[in-house]
Parts: structure tokens; sequence; C-alpha cells
């Protein structure tokens, strides 16, 4: 994965951000003959030392090799080529609402922390719990806060209503859990988010064939964000 990466890193002119999980949803690892453990523990104990020997893949020197010891994965004489064009290595981004292993393994790993699909109030807090962790890791290094929401707007409560119905999804629903509604809602509601800490925000569109509704962010959203 860290050599598959680089290389993308250099064909994209170094454009790439490194977004990597745990894993939650056992369908996607059994569709590729992925191992699955079954408790979350063995999980991230397996995602920490991932990010370990990837990030020390990337910020190995060029004519040094890479070895590792962990209790899931052991690298002897690891070439660590290619590198991405990024140095020391893309940025990498963890998301994540765990009370505390997440913001430790942000503090140690990560360049931004994202907060995916969670309440203002929700969000706020796990930005806080990170933002120790990262104090009590002495960091000196910056990090970004993100958070995702699902996207659903109209000019409309007519067009909102047919976009939130064509995702399977209640209207009342979707402005209690996404950004929804008309486009001043939408304003407001990342107002909000970036009063509770957030410097980015990443709007998830489920129907990817509405090409309409990017048209109507970009005129109608984006202008009034400043």
């Amino acid at each position: 994965l860290a050599i598959a990466v680089a290389q993308v890193d250099r064909m994209s002119g170094g454009r790439v951000e490194f977004g990597f999980g745990s894993g939650s949803f056992e369908h996607e690892h059994t569709a590729y003959g992925i191992p699955f453990p079954a408790t979350g523990r063995e999980r991230f104990d397996r995602y920490e030392e991932q990010l370990d020997i990837i990030t020390g893949l990337w910020e190995t020197p060029v004519g040094e090799t890479f070895h590792y010891e962990g209790k899931h994965y052991r690298l002897t004489e690891g070439p660590a080529l290619p590198k991405p064009q990024q140095a020391p290595r893309p940025p990498v981004l963890i998301g994540g609402a765990g009370p505390t292993r997440t913001p430790r393994m942000a503090a140690k790993f990560a360049d931004e922390y994202n907060v995916p699909f969670a309440s203002i109030e929700e969000t706020a807090a796990a930005f806080g719990r990170t933002r120790d962790a990262v104090k009590a890791a002495g960091r000196s290094e910056p990090m970004i806060y993100s958070a995702a929401q699902v996207l659903c707007v109209g000019r409309d409560e007519a067009e909102f209503t047919r976009r939130a119905e064509r995702i399977g999804r209640a209207p009342d629903e979707l402005r209690q859990n996404g950004l929804a509604g008309s486009p001043g809602e939408l304003v407001d509601k990342i107002g909000r988010f970036q009063e509770a800490g957030a410097e980015r925000i990443y709007l998830q569109m489920l129907d990817m064939s509405d090409l309409e509704h990017l048209e109507l962010v970009a005129s109608e959203v984006v202008p009034q964000l400043g």
C-alpha cells in the first residue's frame, strides 16, 4: 500500500493525501480476501502497526533499508522504494470519533484529523479530545481539524425533498444528520461547524449522477463561505 500510494503521489505531482482507517465493514474485507479480525482491539493493533510501517517506509532515507518488528508484522531489509513526490511523505488523514486510541494515533501520525458524519456537538468534543492528545504528546507540528457530512441541498423545498428521496433519506432526518436543506441552511450549518473548530469540511454526495447538485453548491453555497 505504501508503494502504491507513493507511485500515485509521484504521478499526480505530489497532490495525494493519504486517508487510512482500521476498517469496520466486514464485507469490504471479505470481498477482496483481506482478513477481518473479530475484535476492534486487534483491528486497531494492526492499524497502528500498519501506520508505523507505511510512514516508516516513506521516511527512510534513500539508500537505507527499513526494519520493523511488531506483534503482527515484521519487515527485514525493506528497500523503502519508490519514494513519494512529497517529502518526507504525503499528508496522513485519520478519522473517527473514538475516545482514546483514535486521538492518540492522530496525534502520533496524522496531519489532519477528521470527524465523519457526527453532530456539531459530537464533532467539537472529538476535536477537543484530539487537541488534548496532541498536547500530551508534546507535538509541535500543526494539525488540521475537519468534518465530513452528507450533502443534500435544493433551491426550494420541493427540489430538496426530491434529492433526499432519491438517496433514500427523509428530509427532516437529513437536516438533523447532514448538511441539508436550502443553500442558506448549508451556509449556516457550515458556519456552526467552523465555530466548533472545523477548518475543512467534506461533502459526501450520494447521487453521483446529479451534476446539477454540484453546480448548485458551486454557485449558491461556496460564494457565501468567503
